[in-house]
């Protein structure tokens, strides 16, 4: 069923990336913008280095299976699985008040790492021809040439099937409800393309994290753990519009979308903010429903500091930062709030 679903929006994205022909054949609307991707590179910072990799061309491909996965990997930033995995665990101990099995915990890591993989690769693939166009992402694997688009779709489909295995290994009602989340997954990457709320739906995959570890864990949702699955929503999608402040001549271009690029910069970091802040009340709200303790409270007032921070590097006149807020600060956050609510959990 979950192949099915993948297969039925999958094959005409493809088709379009592996023919030959140019960009201004299939997007007469980026006719361009080919120019302004250029222009826009030689004048950004000075130059594109920092936003190189040295060692990157767009002749040289790594041999062998290994040295392929190895780039896969550091194109779709398999590190930054520490975004979602403390969430889902969150869920999940809140599914059982205390530790989950091991076997469940495996399989609820093997589910996550193969869902955000098989979304961060596919949204290489569905944006190449935009990568190729933004100064700050033609050096990523797919537009330089160092991975091909074969080997990439492989490792997508892999990825899908690690996803709907472990939620068959979990328990049915995942399983059954895995072709959903993966359509949301893979969906997210044309979002940008018709509507603002991109960010949103992005949100929307990181915080349906929780819930399906709950799912997988009990068969069944409750309140709080949908409370909690809109509080990660809110987190990323305020991070994302942060993000996304660096894109918006490029998003003016092509005519993409964002909020950013409607609303401007100054908007765009005041409603992050906005979000944030709900954000923090639902997570209140979920603790006080979840009966945690001080523990858990503590937590939520590091977390407000570090987000606090986080906008503080900030600033309509000043992105240079926007990596440290976006990269850094956001790990932090994650990790801090798993420690303290797992410990709380423990401890009642």
């Amino acid at each position: 069923m979950g192949v099915a679903k993948i297969n039925f929006f999958m094959p005409a994205v493809f088709r379009a990336f592996l023919t030959a022909e140019n960009t201004e054949t299939r997007w007469p609307h980026l006719r361009i913008r080919r120019r302004f991707g250029h222009d826009r590179g030689m004048a950004m910072h000075g130059s594109m280095a920092s936003q190189r990799n040295p060692n990157a061309t767009s002749t040289e491909a790594p041999k062998g299976l290994i040295a392929k996965l190895r780039t896969t990997l550091e194109m779709i930033k398999f590190e930054h699985s520490i975004f979602a995995l403390p969430f889902a665990l969150t869920g999940a101990m809140l599914a059982v008040r205390g530790w989950p099995a091991w076997r469940q915990v495996l399989w609820l890591i093997v589910a996550m790492v193969g869902a955000r993989s098989a979304a961060m690769t596919f949204n290489r693939i569905a944006d190449l021809k935009l990568d190729a166009l933004n100064p700050r992402t033609r050096m990523r694997a797919l537009p330089a040439g160092q991975l091909s688009l074969r080997f990439a779709l492989g490792f997508t489909l892999l990825s899908c099937a690690l996803l709907v295995l472990a939620a068959r290994e979990l328990n049915p009602l995942a399983f059954k409800l895995s072709p959903l989340a993966l359509a949301l997954l893979l969906v997210y990457s044309y979002t940008k393309r018709f509507t603002v709320l991109s960010h949103i739906v992005l949100g929307a995959c990181l915080g349906m994290s929780p819930i399906a570890a709950w799912i997988a864990l009990r068969g069944d949702v409750s309140p709080s753990v949908l409370l909690l699955g809109a509080a990660v929503t809110l987190w990323t999608a305020g991070f994302d519009i942060i993000y996304a402040c660096q894109d918006v001549e490029f998003d003016h271009a092509l005519g993409l979308y964002s909020i950013p690029k409607r609303y401007g910069i100054r908007a765009a970091l005041y409603t992050s903010a906005f979000l944030h802040v709900l954000m923090l009340a639902l997570l209140v709200t979920v603790a006080r429903m979840e009966n945690l303790g001080w523990v858990a409270m503590a937590g939520l007032i590091a977390v407000a500091c570090l987000l606090t921070y986080e906008h503080a590097l900030v600033k309509p006149s000043d992105l240079s930062r926007v990596n440290a807020a976006f990269f850094n600060v956001n790990g932090y956050v994650s990790v801090l709030f798993f420690v303290t609510w797992a410990t709380d959990i423990l401890i009642h």
